[in-house]
């Protein structure tokens, strides 16, 4: 095989994981281990959503397109600025970075995640993202509905609902096969997700550890 043909790592660029999932899959888990892994800093996407849209969901009612869209442009915007802070930090020595805990359900979501796609309901005078600047990675949590049903009835004082379980699995559109993707299973422990993630990661976008 001629060298071209080779697949050739990636540079050293700065990256957002998105660990992705379904509510129960265990996200805050994983991304919190990738976190501390890579020494990269790391948003609870939830965070980041407006009191309405978690007062929706409190109620058990699930959220739709218009509700997330400014909310997933929002968590993209917050990411590159995070990037270009690394950037100019010359104290920050390791993998430039941001890991984020997003449901991410929708391929158009993951693409407004990604900075290839602005949705049309949001104003021009945004700033349009830069899908260059800051390359989007996805680790998403596979996982089997009865282990998640049981996961989340066993929570306590978290405002998503078990009812809300169903209308996510209705909605989700596997990133599977999807560019910059690596699935882990619900499953398996946080150590074993977390080496199955860094590897597939490490496919993907180049060594990660510097």
């Amino acid at each position: 095989m001629a060298d071209k043909d080779v697949p050739q790592p990636k540079e050293n660029h700065p990256m957002l994981i998105v660990v992705m999932g379904v509510c129960g899959t265990g996200k805050t888990t994983l991304a919190t281990a990738i976190s501390k892994h890579l020494g990269m800093p790391y948003i609870e996407g939830d965070d980041l959503h407006p009191k309405a849209n978690i007062d929706k969901m409190s109620a058990g009612h699930p959220l739709n397109d218009a509700d997330r869209e400014p909310w997933l442009e929002l968590i993209r915007t917050t990411t590159e600025h995070i990037a270009v802070e690394q950037e100019t930090d010359e104290a920050h020595t390791s993998r430039r970075g941001i890991v984020v805990t997003c449901s991410a359900l929708k391929k158009y979501y993951r693409d407004i995640l990604r900075g290839t796609y602005k949705p049309k309901s949001l104003p021009d005078h945004l700033d349009p993202p830069h899908p260059k600047t800051l390359p989007t990675y996805f680790v998403f949590i596979k996982g089997d509905r009865e282990l998640l049903k049981d996961r989340m009835e066993k929570r306590k004082g978290h405002y998503m609902k078990v009812g809300m379980l169903d209308s996510q699995l209705r909605d989700l559109e596997s990133p599977e096969g999807e560019d910059g993707a690596v699935v882990v299973h619900a499953e398996d422990s946080t150590e074993k997700q977390l080496a199955d993630a860094l590897e597939g990661l490490g496919r993907l976008a180049g060594p990660l550890e510097t």
